[in-house]
């Protein structure tokens, strides 16, 4: 690690080897190779014939490409480039010092963006898959929590006020739902992606018409034979000079969709955490503050929260790129684009390290929930005592204002005393209520409050979790090391 020039803190801190990888000079530089051989070879396949008869591009040329196709001289290119302001030439250049037999065929009737566009489609498919294993992975350790606490009351809020109760593995569900709808998005965006292809420097694919002596066919099965090659179904019908900078925006929505969900669920959970009922993981030896010994801060959870704003707001740049391109391509999106993509995809891919990290080890306090319920539960009750005490004969309009009237005597000695909620008794002495202390203390189970929560995390997650996680299952078990 270089400790006197700036370096990301996303490369750093946050990023897994794995992602940093597919962003690494080796993939961009290794892959312009692939795709230089994958043309040389197409051509050589369709018969394309140099003006001597001859074929222009022979076996003994791709082997000798095959052959350096992994030992990039990077000194070369580097010096190269220095000189002539280009790189992708600067690398042709190179390429052909390795290649001295191939050299003239490098880059035959292609655009710098032949190798500059297939290869960031590649390299962001090749990220695409890292975040589809990350997300089915905190699917289902969400799943497991979700299950394990499916029957676990706890109290429910809008506004952040009281309201009725939930489950514990309820609420794992909105979680999983919203992640659900982003590997959902993630697949079908992925599944959309095409290559470039062999378009040409304005998408006419003028120079492989006169390379091919205007035969339109070969040309077309050109495009054909290079994403076959490169693993892809086909390439893009149209273009101009690059692929539709769309398709950047399409797929950095896909991370920032991701990044708002993780954002939701961190959002929670630090909640959750201030009120001591659940905590994300805390190692023996953590600190959470450096003045406040007894602090545990869910750093983690506000680490999530503090990457995913950046992955939301940096999907603004792909979008605006795709808004002002002029025509068959400027190059203003070059320099954002390189910085915009990779850091988008390292940051969401740190997001959901964190996320799986927290999910695989969030601590569940059932006693501190109970109670918290249990304060509030008095008052969640009073439509199921208020119906049985019309069953009994009592007037709905009298025992509701009563209800109320009593309700507000309760909550003051709440709020303005510090009492404990006293609305049982304050019910149970009151004598438009034909009801004793007893039978009221029944309804204080607060899973008769919970309505269907139970049934709807199993159902969700047979009807919808399982299912994906067994088309996926071979990307399970992935486990998250987080560094800071």
């Amino acid at each position: 690690m270089s400790t006197d020039t700036y370096t990301s803190p996303l490369s750093e801190r946050y990023a897994s080897k794995e992602m940093k990888e597919v962003f690494s000079s080796d993939m961009k530089f290794k892959t312009w190779r692939r795709l230089w051989i994958a043309l040389a070879e197409a051509e050589n396949e369709l018969g394309l014939l140099g003006s001597d008869g001859k074929p222009a591009v022979t076996k003994e040329q791709i082997d000798e490409l095959k052959e350096h196709a992994d030992d990039i001289n990077y000194e070369d290119a580097k010096a190269r480039e220095k000189l002539v302001r280009h790189d992708v030439m600067s690398h042709v250049y190179a390429y052909g010092l390795l290649c001295p037999h191939a050299k003239g065929i490098i880059h035959l009737g292609a655009t710098s963006c032949y190798v500059g566009d297939n290869t960031d489609i590649i390299i962001m498919n090749k990220a695409l898959d890292i975040i589809k294993s990350k997300l089915v992975n905190v699917l289902n350790t969400l799943s497991g929590f979700a299950l394990k606490y499916k029957d676990l009351p706890t109290l429910a809020f809008t506004h952040f006020q009281p309201a009725q109760p939930t489950t514990v593995g309820k609420r794992a569900t909105l979680w999983m739902q919203e992640f659900l709808m982003d590997l959902n998005d993630l697949i079908y965006v992925q599944d959309s992606l095409r290559l470039l292809g062999s378009k040409g420097t304005t998408g006419t694919q003028a120079s492989f018409m006169e390379l091919f002596s205007g035969d339109e066919e070969k040309v077309k099965e050109l495009d054909r034979l290079i994403a076959e090659k490169m693993g892809f179904n086909g390439c893009y019908p149209v273009s101009g000079q690059t692929y539709s900078r769309k398709t950047d925006t399409r797929v950095c929505n896909v991370l920032a969709g991701i990044a708002a969900s993780a954002h939701k669920m961190s959002n929670d959970i630090r909640l959750l955490q201030h009120l001591k009922e659940v905590e994300e993981p805390f190692e023996k030896n953590q600190i959470g503050s450096s003045a406040m010994a007894y602090k545990r801060n869910p750093m983690r959870s506000e680490r999530i929260a503090s990457l995913s704003r950046y992955v939301i707001v940096d999907a603004l740049n792909p979008a605006i790129t795709s808004a002002t391109q002029w025509f068959e391509r400027t190059l203003d999106d070059s320099a954002n684009k390189r910085i915009s993509i990779a850091e988008g995809f390292l940051a969401t891919d740190g997001v959901l390290d964190l996320c799986m990290n927290v999910t695989n080890g969030l601590v569940v306090y059932d006693k501190v929930i109970n109670k918290h319920l249990m304060a509030e539960l008095p008052f969640m009750a009073t439509e199921n005592i208020m119906m049985d005490a019309v069953k009994a004969g009592g007037d709905r309009q009298e025992l509701h204002e009563a209800i109320r009237e009593l309700s507000m005597l309760a909550g003051a000695n709440v709020k303005e005393k510090g009492l404990d909620n006293n609305l049982l008794e304050l019910i149970a002495e009151d004598s438009r209520f034909p009801v004793g202390k007893e039978e009221l203390e029944k309804l204080m189970d607060p899973s008769l409050y919970v309505g269907r929560a139970p049934s709807q995390v199993t159902e969700f997650i047979d009807e919808y979790i399982k299912p994906v996680l067994s088309e996926h299952k071979a990307l399970l078990g992935m486990e998250a090391e987080i560094n800071v």
